[in-house]
């Protein structure tokens, strides 16, 4: 699977502006639309937080938001489309921080632009945490039908700007392919079965020791890698 990085191997910047277009933007709709939206997710995320994901029914989340089951479905889909939909506000915050909030996750520092290798290793944790927090929906997103995960228009967000990160720290080498395996162990399905046997301190531990020996330390850091 290939999301294009082309161009200057070491100008994140140059092609930051991508990202804009591939981040989550917030529906357009009507406003009784926009108002039956509004009720479906706040009574599918009180469901899911009381009962579980896997224990709520469609026809109970239609009841609890007073809408038709026809008017869920079709706005919806199913469960996975409704976990989608939750997580895009969430998401959003993400997104708006790495493309313009504060180093080292963003751009934004009062002095030197950072270190990509600083913010890779930023952008990875702040990711894992926010799986981990939503692991039963983002789970359910990721895994609806095979390879849903990379259909999902947010993963081509996180994607393109791994690859980025990945381009400026390591110049010469595949940042598109590269880009696939840092986010690989942070899939929720991964995450869900390693937290199962080990616990997230330690996920989390190993995922910042495999990014950190991929690009290296910033230089702000205990040091610098070769690469």
């Amino acid at each position: 699977m290939s999301f294009d990085t082309t161009g200057p191997r070491s100008g994140y910047a140059i092609h930051e502006t991508s990202l804009v277009t591939l981040r989550s933007s917030p529906p357009k709709e009507r406003s009784d639309a926009a108002r039956n939206r509004v009720a479906v997710l706040a009574a599918a995320a009180e469901l899911f937080a009381r009962d579980g994901v896997e224990h709520v029914s469609m026809d109970a989340i239609a009841a609890a938001a007073g809408v038709g089951k026809g008017t869920l479905f079709r706005r919806f889909g199913d469960k996975a489309g409704l976990a989608v939909a939750l997580l895009d506000e969430r998401e959003r915050e993400l997104q708006e921080t790495i493309l313009s909030g504060p180093a080292p996750l963003g751009p934004v520092t009062s002095t030197d632009k950072p270190d990509p290798r600083e913010r890779l290793r930023a952008f990875v944790d702040a990711y894992a945490h926010y799986v981990l927090a939503h692991l039963d929906l983002v789970r359910m997103s990721e895994t609806a039908a095979p390879g849903a995960r990379y259909r999902i228009g947010a993963y081509r967000f996180w994607h393109r700007h791994t690859a980025l990160l990945l381009a400026a720290a390591r110049p010469g080498d595949d940042a598109d392919a590269l880009a696939h395996v840092v986010l690989a162990p942070l899939s929720a399905e991964h995450l869900h079965a390693v937290v199962a046997e080990q616990d997230a301190d330690r996920a989390l531990a190993a995922i910042d020791t495999a990014v950190t020996a991929l690009v290296g330390e910033d230089v702000g850091g205990k040091g610098t890698r070769g690469s």
